[in-house]
């Protein structure tokens, strides 16, 4: 595969139906173009009843449909962006997907969900070849299933068979060396929510030393497999604190603080920018409808229209590669 360097954010997370057809919509994806990005990862969800359920819905009153998809994919290409298309499985009764599994001698489970989720998958990468998308991923955090290695080789090799561009999975930080099957993907992804500040409002060169520590770690990863690596994930709320737990969601009553967002932006850019094999960003994230400019600073989410964090991605992502 040719070297590849990724300047991307992800767009459209948690979205209503038909809201990828709307002018905010639109608007949005224009905004996200003047950041310098050149990729976007469309990322969107279907839904099983629970982490033991073996069968994932095509409903459509919460999964985006492929005329959705079909829009958003044409409307960014529209203006010279590449796609990665994500899909997402989540729990319906709000369990995180990495919980997702059965009892190692639950055979039946296994293979009952793996045929559900091989038909789920199937569907979007053949749709991912029909609309020209750069990227497929395969799979977002899904810690308990990785150690099903023969079935995600099987569903890698059945994606082949429709999908021609390259191959991503996106693991979940720490947890990058449990996927021995990384060797059968073209990229390695994963969702880089490293707790690099130590105390809240912790400075970008603190921050820098910790990133120096797992950019070692993940080199280490990348030679044992020969992929690039890539943060499919990544991002921090401007919010007091966040740094320390870059994945939370949940602190709502935290203070507004775009500048812990900022230096969490600034450290990792710096440490992994020039390293050959690092292959780039898709930010957490950009919303499909963007909040009003002037109220960038009540904002406590992953982000960054109108803050210091995204002054930073401009600069950075206006250098050649």
């Amino acid at each position: 595969m040719k070297e590849l360097f990724v300047k991307g954010m992800t767009y459209g997370w948690n979205t209503k139906r038909g809201a990828y057809q709307t002018d905010d919509a639109v608007n949005s994806l224009q905004k996200l173009k003047e950041t310098g990005s050149e990729w976007i990862a469309l990322s969107f969800f279907a839904l099983q009843d629970t982490y033991c359920s073996t069968n994932i819905h095509f409903d459509y009153s919460n999964t985006m449909t492929d005329r959705d998809i079909q829009f958003a994919v044409t409307e960014a290409k529209k203006l010279g962006l590449k796609v990665c298309l994500k899909p997402v499985v989540n729990c319906k009764d709000g369990i995180w997907r990495a919980r997702i599994g059965f009892p190692e001698e639950a055979i039946d489970k296994w293979q009952a969900w793996f045929s559900s989720y091989t038909y789920f998958i199937m569907h979007y990468a053949e749709l991912a070849k029909e609309l020209d998308c750069e990227m497929f991923c395969i799979g977002c955090e899904m810690i308990n299933t990785e150690g099903q290695t023969a079935s995600w080789r099987n569903l890698i090799e059945d994606v082949r068979t429709i999908y021609d561009g390259p191959i991503i999975y996106n693991a979940n930080h720490g947890k990058e060396e449990g996927v021995e099957w990384f060797d059968a993907v073209d990229i390695i992804g994963t969702s880089a929510y490293y707790p690099v500040a130590k105390e809240p409002g912790d400075s970008v060169s603190n921050m820098v030393k910790e990133w120096e520590k797992i950019a070692c770690k993940l080199e280490k990863l990348h030679q044992t497999y020969n992929k690039p690596i890539l943060f499919m994930e990544i991002g921090c709320r401007s919010a007091l604190g966040c740094a320390t737990m870059p994945w939370d969601f949940e602190h709502t009553d935290l203070p507004f603080s775009e500048d812990e967002q900022a230096n969490f932006y600034q450290s990792v850019i710096q440490v992994f920018w020039d390293k050959p094999w690092f292959a780039g960003f898709f930010w957490w994230d950009w919303k499909a409808k963007l909040y009003p400019i002037e109220e960038a600073d009540n904002d406590l989410d992953f982000d960054i229209y109108g803050k210091k964090a995204e002054q930073i991605v401009k600069h950075w992502y206006s250098l050649a590669k």
